[in-house]
């Protein structure tokens, strides 16, 4: 990918999206395509086609999608299949349409079924069960996955998928209503402290298990896998390592600094109960993370919540 290539990074507004426009200019790509939601909604195929048309991308990060937590994807069902679907084909046919001569497609640990065996091969896709909360969503994005492999078949298209595990990082929601649990659990304690509140609620038993990777560390696999990787199989982006949903309100608890009671709302869903990403494919194509994430919880509420001093 030469460093004047014409790159359209579709959802640059999102957390993953604005990784990959820093990261890419970071190693020295300035010819970078983006468009906001209002300017250029995904969609809309005729719109897409025009834009596509006119601007000729050479290479595409498909990072656009509608995302969100346990309680948006099983509230909105309709709009998370609906709109990831639209967005999504939108975008793969125009690439082809135009000629784009590589796309990297974003998928989501979440296709994988609920009671993969862990740690999750990327062969495991589609071997059961979805979990149910976020099928809609799920469903999407395997469809994504597989039309990107469908036209590599009848194409020859150049097209990669990613999955990557959890995320968080810069640019995260930490509206409780539709955020994922580490952002919400950092508002819900940094709230707390600020309230001098005697008590957390988190939901579920606080047994599941889960991954986290920041979303600085996605950006630079994903640039790895665009110059490197050119495999049909999608590839899972993570750190290979997970923790208790308890352990991680313990890690953050102890970053916000917060000192009240922690009680876990076993009447609410808990979700997968595990959900770790076997990475090793990804180390095979030479690359590994770098944020811990004790470090990265630092940096993330340090820049989401603490106020910086006046100078």
């Amino acid at each position: 990918m030469e460093k004047n290539a014409k790159i359209y990074v579709a959802g640059h507004r999102g957390m993953v999206g604005g990784a990959l426009v820093r990261r890419l200019q970071q190693a020295g790509y300035q010819n970078i395509v983006t468009r906001t939601s209002k300017e250029l909604d995904l969609r809309n195929k005729q719109a897409v086609d025009t834009f596509f048309a006119e601007e000729k991308p050479e290479y595409v990060f498909l990072a656009a999608a509608k995302v969100g937590g346990i309680l948006a994807n099983n509230t909105y069902r309709a709009d998370f299949l609906l709109d990831n679907l639209q967005i999504q084909n939108n975008v793969i046919q125009a690439s082809f349409d135009q000629s784009v001569k590589k796309l990297l497609f974003l998928g989501s640990s979440c296709i994988y079924p609920k009671m993969a065996p862990q740690p999750i091969k990327e062969e495991y896709l589609l071997t059961g069960t979805l979990e149910a909360t976020n099928e809609p969503y799920a469903l999407a994005k395997i469809a994504g996955l597989k039309l990107c492999e469908a036209f590599r078949d009848q194409h020859g298209s150049n097209y990669i998928s990613a999955m990557p595990t959890n995320l968080y990082g810069p640019g995260d929601n930490y509206d409780l209503q539709n955020s994922h649990v580490l952002p919400a659990l950092l508002r819900k304690f940094h709230e707390a402290k600020e309230s001098d509140a005697p008590e957390v609620e988190v939901w579920g038993t606080g047994t599941p298990r889960r991954e986290f990777l920041h979303v600085d560390d996605l950006a630079d696999a994903c640039l790895h896998l665009m110059l490197h990787y050119n495999g049909k199989e999608p590839v899972n982006v993570g750190t290979g390592e997970d923790l208790t949903i308890r352990e991680l309100v313990e890690l953050v608890r102890d970053t916000v600094g917060y000192k009240g009671n922690i009680r876990f709302n076993t009447d609410k869903p808990d979700g997968t109960p595990r959900k770790l990403l076997d990475v090793s494919k990804l180390a095979e194509a030479g690359w590994k993370y770098k944020i811990s994430l004790p470090e990265g919880i630092r940096e993330v509420y340090k820049e989401a919540f603490q106020a910086v001093p006046a100078v």
